[in-house]
C-alpha cells in the first residue's frame, strides 16, 4: 500500500489497479495528483498477487475479500473518521464497485472500466454494466473514448466522462481534470451528511 496523506485531508481516495499492471499506471497518478491537490489523502493498494509478484490476478471473490480487508484496516488507523471514495482502474474499478456497499464508500471512482471484454459488447452475458449499475452512491466512470472494452452509459447517479485515449488512460491532463472537477462535489456531500 502507497499512502500519500496531507495535512488536513477533507476525505480520502481509495485506488486498486488493473489485472496486468500496477499502481503506478498513469490515470492512477493522474488521479492521485487531483486528489492531493484538494487536500484528499490517497491510498494505493496493490493486490496480493501483484505483491507476492503474479501478473494473474486473484478470482473476483478473492480480489473483493482483499480490498474489503484492506479498507478495514484504514478505517481503523490512517484513514479514521474520513468519508472514502472507493475507485480504481479497470479491474480495480469493478472491485471497488461490487465492494462500494460494504466498504461505506461515499462515492466511486472508476478509471477505464471494462464495460466488456474486447469485441464481446454485443454479447449481453459478457456485459459488466450490472456492476455499475448495483453502485448506490455517485459514481464517475473516465473513459478513453477509443476504448475496446466499451463505454458505459450515464445513469442515475453515474456521471460519464469520455476523454481522448483508449483503455490505457494515458492523457494524464484530461483524467487529472475530470477527476479533480467531480472530487470537490463528493466531499462536499459527504461533510453535508455527517452529523
Amino acid at each position: 500500500m502507497h499512502l500519500h496523506l496531507v495535512n488536513r485531508p477533507a476525505a480520502a481516495l481509495v485506488l486498486g489497479h488493473g489485472a496486468g499492471g500496477g499502481v503506478t499506471a498513469p490515470d492512477l497518478v493522474a488521479a492521485t495528483r487531483a486528489a492531493l491537490s484538494l487536500e484528499i489523502t490517497v491510498a494505493l493498494v496493490e493486490q496480493p498477487y501483484r505483491v507476492a509478484g503474479r501478473r494473474s490476478p486473484a478470482p473476483a471473490r478473492q480480489l473483493d475479500a482483499a480490498w474489503t480487508a484492506v479498507l478495514a484496516q484504514l478505517r481503523e488507523d490512517a484513514l479514521r473518521g474520513l468519508p472514502v471514495i472507493s475507485g480504481g482502474r479497470s479491474s480495480g474499478a469493478r472491485v471497488a464497485c461490487r465492494t462500494a456497499a460494504e466498504v461505506g464508500a461515499v462515492a466511486v471512482l472508476c478509471l477505464a472500466f471494462p464495460l466488456h471484454p474486447p469485441g464481446r459488447g454485443d454479447d449481453p452475458a459478457k456485459s459488466r454494466l450490472p456492476e455499475l449499475d448495483a453502485v448506490a452512491v455517485p459514481t464517475l466512470v473516465v473513459q478513453g473514448q477509443n476504448d475496446p472494452f466499451g463505454m458505459p452509459t450515464e445513469g442515475p447517479s453515474r456521471a460519464v466522462v469520455r476523454v481522448p485515449g483508449d483503455h490505457a488512460l494515458r492523457n494524464a491532463p484530461a483524467v487529472e481534470t475530470a477527476v479533480a472537477e467531480w472530487l470537490p462535489g463528493r466531499v462536499a456531500a459527504s461533510a453535508a451528511r455527517r452529523p
